[in-house]
């Protein structure tokens, strides 16, 4: 939701704005912004959510500019833009009041970092509704957002408050390595076979199933089996099961794998669930 613009002065200090470039532009940012702050909260990505929250803010910054909009440009309008941006974003993440909060203060910081970069390289700013910049600043800017997101989601990814575990699945003839929360209190079973159940997230099978794991990004789980039917190689290999939480109750795909340890020890009798939403934190799974 930055808004950015690129602005060509001439001699007769008339300042012309493309729409068109203010648009495609801040809709990159955008989206970069919301792809920085999922990681920072350790969410399973979902460009297309992400893609429309980017639009919604290259809408709101091409809107400004509009005979009769320009009250948007005030504070309440910035940050009801930013907001809907979060809820496009994270609304169906069950932490989607932090993400948002994590998402507007992320792109604080960034439009802190290229009014820094920009004054320091000397390009004034007189309060108007967009801020001239260099594509240098952005690019900084960026990397610097960037460095930050990945330096917290590390950090995240060791809390020593948590226990995590070593796992290593195989499957489909593939191998996938994670690190995964220990919770003594997940008690999920098959209830046909009665084996223990850990869960997984979809990017912990990515190196397994490549794009095929961005199938479990749809809501419905019936929906994500029929499109997991429908791959030749992964036809009959899953089936879901129920599973309950508190206040939440649904199917969840199951798979069996070909090989599974964890720490070092081999677990035999241990089926697969694939969540979207599981440990978050830096994990990619809960046993």
């Amino acid at each position: 939701m930055t808004k950015c613009a690129v602005a060509r002065t001439y001699t007769f200090s008339m300042e012309v704005i493309y729409i068109d470039s203010l648009f495609v532009l801040n809709f990159i940012i955008d989206y970069l912004l919301c792809l920085v702050s999922a990681r920072i909260c350790g969410l399973w990505l979902k460009r297309p959510r992400y893609a429309a929250a980017a639009l919604v803010g290259a809408i709101y910054s091409a809107a400004v500019f509009l005979p009769g909009l320009g009250f948007l440009a005030g504070r309440w309008g910035k940050l009801s833009c930013a907001t809907l941006m979060g809820v496009v974003a994270y609304g169906s993440e069950r932490r989607r009041v932090r993400c948002t909060a994590v998402f507007l203060a992320v792109s604080a910081a960034f439009g802190g970092a290229v009014w820094a970069i920009s004054m320091a390289s000397g390009i004034s700013w007189d309060g108007r509704a967009y801020m001239p910049f260099s594509l240098r600043a952005l690019a900084v800017a960026f990397a610097l957002c960037y460095a930050g997101a990945e330096l917290l989601f590390r950090a995240r990814a060791v809390l020593p408050d948590k226990p995590r575990v070593q796992v290593v699945l195989r499957f489909l003839g593939g191998e996938s390595r994670f690190m995964a929360l220990l919770d003594n209190g997940n008690e999920l079973s098959d209830p046909m076979t009665g084996a223990a159940v850990m869960i997984v997230t979809p990017h912990a099978l990515r190196p397994i199933l490549g794009t095929n794991a961005e199938l479990f990004a749809l809501p419905d789980p019936v929906a994500q089996l029929e499109a997991l039917d429908s791959v030749p190689e992964l036809r009959g290999k899953f089936r879901l099961i129920p599973f309950s939480a508190v206040g939440v109750r649904g199917l969840l795909p199951v798979f069996r794998p070909e090989e599974l340890t964890i720490d070092g020890g081999r677990e035999r009798e241990v089926l697969v669930a694939v969540s979207a939403s599981t440990a978050g934190d830096g994990f990619d799974g809960i046993v």
